[in-house]
C-alpha cells in the first residue's frame, strides 16, 4: 500500500489536543496512521500515512477535520545501517 507524508502546521497546538485527536485518527476508516515527528512549539507536524490513493488520504484528512499544507508519495525510505550497506556496496565505504 502507498504510503504518504504529510506536512501540517498547527501553531498553538497542545499535546493536550494532540492526544484528543489520537482517538479518531486510530479509528480512520480511508488511511491508517503510521508515525508522526511532531514539534509543538513550532506547530510543525511531519506524519506518514498508508492509504490506497492520495485522494483516499485527502478524503480521510476532511472527515476528521485535519487541515494539512503538504501531500507527497514516499517513493522510497531508507535507514541509517540500510544506507552504509547501500554505500559499502557502492564502494563508498570501506
Amino acid at each position: 500500500m502507498p504510503q504518504y507524508m504529510t506536512i501540517h502546521r498547527a501553531p498553538g497546538l497542545l499535546k493536550e489536543q494532540w492526544a484528543e485527536n489520537a482517538v479518531s485518527i486510530h479509528a480512520a476508516t480511508h488511511a491508517r496512521f503510521v508515525q508522526a515527528h511532531v514539534n509543538l512549539a513550532a506547530g510543525f507536524i511531519f506524519t506518514i500515512y498508508e492509504a490506497d490513493t492520495e485522494a483516499k488520504l485527502i478524503e480521510q484528512f476532511e472527515e476528521l477535520g485535519l487541515p494539512y499544507d503538504e501531500i507527497h508519495e514516499i517513493q522510497f525510505s531508507q535507514s541509517w545501517p540500510e544506507m552504509v550497506q547501500m554505500l559499502t556496496h557502492m564502494g563508498r565505504l570501506s
